[in-house]
């Protein structure tokens, strides 16, 4: 049998199951609406592929809050706007605050860590990450002391470049890494240092990766993705060499081991190992670790440093608001080191963090959910098994809440006395159940980092340079390469 006949089967095998689940499908009523889809590509071609939530966002005012869509012939509910969303993902946490079948994620991490874990193993091993976050810093003046002492390293970094333009940004992808690095492996990385970089490398091209349509594709067809060439066996190729650094680290830190010393979040998990319960057994073992170091590993470094090379280009962008910035550190801090403890009597430089976050808008999808049952919500009949994708895109767009949505506007977050104000619909983090474990611990960066960095520098676009706000091509949203002065101030 040639290769075209193999082809043409699996094409017709495909569209039969197509039908046949779109029969099943069609007996329940009530289903949240959505655009017709095509047989075996569903609403594929009218997707903004690189950058879905877009087309999402555009679906929403045309269907509502909640509508379905087809990709290839997995059928998915997508969620928009702030009252939809805490409305599933807090009021009806218990139905849908599972993962989802992802065949590639499925390969990656087989249902172990936190991130694409279910279950009871997902529960055991989000109460031991949030445990020991905090029991190693998480929200106190030991870890903000790391931060603040990390970021004066990047501070004696920048000044190296004395005023001159760089586009390399490792040193700031690595300051923010050393301190996850400090929570998991109790060590901090030179700026340079090849291991580092290889694992910095492994995990920003993975994430660039999995925005592409090919990602798509492969979770849609898996048996037949599997037989071709694409970014999808890059991914795969990465995640291993990624684990297989984990898992040396662990074994070398088994030997070392002592349950009256325990050093970091690895050692912590090697003591549960070894407790001798029923519970170290099943889910205190190599492949959970390994995993969740990685999930940890990964966010930590991606979504914080993102946000930061987002602040530095929005500076170069809004100088008025650099400066005003600049002028209110003055005014409180002066010269003195950045403290959490100051937050409170920085409101504009604390809307401002806050502004980069919304508008930089890194995660404008949640990893997606699934209903864990059949359930009616708001209206709708979503049947167990269903696929639902939360857009917090939608969120941060809104102008219900943000008055502003499309330009960079710290007032959002300042009320008429120039105070700081909360403003519910800023979820960055999502919420509920599967909110970011690393929260607090990212809030705390952002703030000391782009505080200490804008005290210390005037960051300025090069002569000729164009400051473009379109979002890089990945499954987050990055600022585009770019090129950057930092000026001392002093």
């Amino acid at each position: 049998m040639d290769l075209v006949t193999v082809l043409l089967s699996i094409v017709v095998i495909l569209f039969l199951a197509n039908v046949f689940r779109n029969q099943k499908q069609g007996k329940y009523k009530n289903f949240p609406p959505g655009p017709k889809p095509l047989p075996i590509l569903g609403n594929i071609l009218m997707l903004d592929m690189s950058k879905p939530h877009n087309t999402f966002y555009q679906l929403s005012k045309e269907y509502g809050s909640i509508f379905s869509i087809h990709i290839g012939m997995t059928k998915m509910v997508i969620l928009c706007g702030y009252d939809t969303i805490k409305d599933a993902l807090i009021n009806n946490a218990e139905v849908f605050s599972e993962r989802p079948h992802s065949p590639l994620f499925a390969k990656t991490s087989k249902g172990h860590g936190i991130v694409f874990a279910n279950g009871e193993n997902w529960k055991v091993m989000r109460r031991f990450t949030l445990s020991t976050l905090r029991d190693y810093g998480m929200g106190k003046k030991s870890i903000e002391n790391k931060i603040t002492e990390e970021a004066e390293c990047l501070v004696q970094k920048l000044r190296s470049y004395e005023g001159k333009p760089f586009g390399d940004f490792t040193s700031i992808i690595g300051a923010v890494t050393n301190i996850i690095v400090a929570i998991l492996l109790s060590k901090r990385y030179d700026y340079e240092d090849p291991t580092i970089l290889r694992l910095m490398h492994l995990v920003n091209e993975n994430v660039k990766l999995l925005g592409s349509p090919w990602v798509r594709l492969y979770n849609s067809f898996p048996g037949l993705m599997d037989r071709l060439p694409g970014p999808h066996k890059t991914i795969f190729k990465n995640t291993e060499e990624y684990q297989g650094f984990i898992r040396r680290t662990f074994t070398k830190y088994k030997t070392e081991l002592d349950v009256n010393d325990q050093r970091n979040l690895i050692d912590t998990f090697l003591f549960k190992q070894q407790e001798g319960k029923q519970e170290s057994t099943l889910y205190y073992h190599n492949d959970n670790l390994t995993v969740l170091v990685g999930d940890l590993f990964g966010a930590g470094m991606e979504t914080t440093s993102t946000t930061l090379r987002w602040s530095i280009l929005l500076m170069m962008k809004y100088p008025k608001i650099q400066t005003k910035v600049q002028n209110e550190i003055d005014k409180v801090i002066g010269s003195a080191q950045v403290q959490m403890e100051h937050r409170k009597q920085l409101p504009y430089t604390d809307a401002v963090v806050h502004e980069i976050q919304r508008f930089g808008d890194i995660a404008p999808n949640t990893v997606p959910h699934v209903a864990s049952q059949d359930v009616t919500f708001k209206g709708y009949f979503i049947p167990k098994g269903t696929t639902i994708l939360p857009v917090l895109h939608s969120i941060h767009m809104d102008e219900e809440y943000f008055e502003k949505p499309k330009e960079f506007y710290p007032e959002h977050f300042l009320d008429s006395e120039g105070k700081f104000k909360k403003n519910e619909a800023f979820i960055p983090f999502s919420i509920g159940k599967r909110s970011c474990a690393g929260e607090t611990l990212a809030k705390m960066e952002m703030f000391l980092f782009f505080t200490t960095l804008v005290q210390h520098f005037t960051f300025k676009a090069p002569p000729g340079a164009i400051l473009d706000l379109t979002p890089a091509f990945g499954s987050t949203n990055s600022p585009k390469p770019y090129e950057v002065c930092a000026v001392p101030r002093s």
